[in-house]
């Protein structure tokens, strides 16, 4: 680790390579400071998206389709904390690219497969909540625990050979044609056919699709509660299956928070990529990037906020019930009537 000994001296990356990029300076203090909070920021982020993927994982009762697309997304977040968090927090700290074409085009890769997935269990969760609303007899049919797993591992397959075409096609990854490159560098850049081809894949088709399902999610929840609500006001007992659609529409509220969050987090980023060559400065790109990434690590908290069984599923794990005999088969949903 390096930092700045002499306030007036020119550091290089590379001080033996002529091309090499110009090093920020920063003082000692500044370096502590942000390698602990980048450090506890990652190693956050990962406790918690492990939690939600033992507890999934583990309890038989959580083994729905909808918390399986959960634990795809907490897999998501999981890489973030583990791989890319650190990474770029290297690369902003220390100003400079360390570690290599090849690995700068392997982080980048990466990166690309966990927003386009990322992104894809975005729709699972939009798709998978209509179907329970909107369908709610059909649910159990068309949504089966198998078709959700095949249809996870789809996504996560297109994810990756959509990143590979970019990567390849002189797309995303390609820095060959940029002029004023200097060694110490790890960037990416599109030409003009794969900016249009990802500006539909990567923003319109998901957000449109995403905004159309919860729309229709919404209108129907509304006029539930209204007939909900005329049956009790009417002295009606509300029969179970009321109950279980105040339930799903429940969980259609968290999973939309989560997505409307997810979305939020990623537009004013994406937005500053297909316009990188406006005055925008590094310190509003670092940003961005950070607050995307700071949402890998409120997923978990979103759980826990609004589910009390995912809750007692993190209480388990913490007091290491989950290596008693059978702990598996315990009934976490047990007096919730939330």
């Amino acid at each position: 680790m390096a930092y700045e000994t002499e306030k007036h001296e020119t550091q290089y990356c590379f001080p033996a390579i002529n091309s090499s990029c110009i090093k920020g300076k920063r003082s000692r203090h500044e370096y502590n400071i942000m390698y602990v909070f980048f450090s506890l920021l990652s190693a956050w982020t990962v406790f918690l998206n492990l939690l939600v993927i033992i507890s999934i994982s583990h309890f038989k009762k959580l083994h729905t389709p909808t918390n399986l697309i959960i634990l795809s997304l907490a897999v998501v977040d999981l890489l973030i904390g583990l791989i890319v968090m650190p990474v770029d927090a290297i690369k902003l700290i220390e100003t400079c690219w360390y570690f290599g074409d090849t690995f700068c085009a392997l982080f980048m890769a990466i990166l690309g497969v966990v927003l386009s997935a990322s992104l894809s269990n975005l729709v699972l969760i939009a798709i998978d909540r209509y179907v329970a609303v909107c369908h709610p007899l059909l649910y159990p049919q068309k949504i089966t625990t198998t078709r959700t797993i095949m249809t996870i591992c789809f996504c996560w397959f297109c994810s990756s050979a959509y990143t590979t075409a970019l990567s390849s096609s002189n797309g995303r990854f390609d820095t060959s044609h940029k002029t004023d490159a200097c060694y110490g560098e790890c960037y990416f850049m599109m030409n003009f056919t794969w900016t249009v081809t990802d500006l539909f894949m990567s923003l319109l088709l998901p957000c449109i699709l995403i905004i159309t399902l919860y729309l229709r999610i919404f209108y129907i929840v509304h006029q539930q509660v209204k007939v909900i609500n005329s049956l009790m006001k009417g002295g009606k007992c509300v029969m179970e299956g009321s109950v279980r659609r105040k339930s799903e529409s429940k969980a259609a509220l968290t999973l939309g928070i989560i997505v409307a969050i997810h979305i939020l987090c990623w537009l004013p980023l994406y937005i500053f990529y297909l316009t990188r060559n406006t005055v925008m400065s590094s310190v509003i790109v670092n940003f961005l990037t950070w607050v995307y990434y700071i949402n890998s690590g409120l997923n978990p908290l979103i759980y826990a906020l609004f589910y009390p069984w995912f809750r007692r599923s993190f209480k388990h794990i913490l007091s290491l019930k989950i290596f008693q005999s059978a702990s598996s088969l315990v009934d976490i949903f047990a007096n919730d009537h939330s």
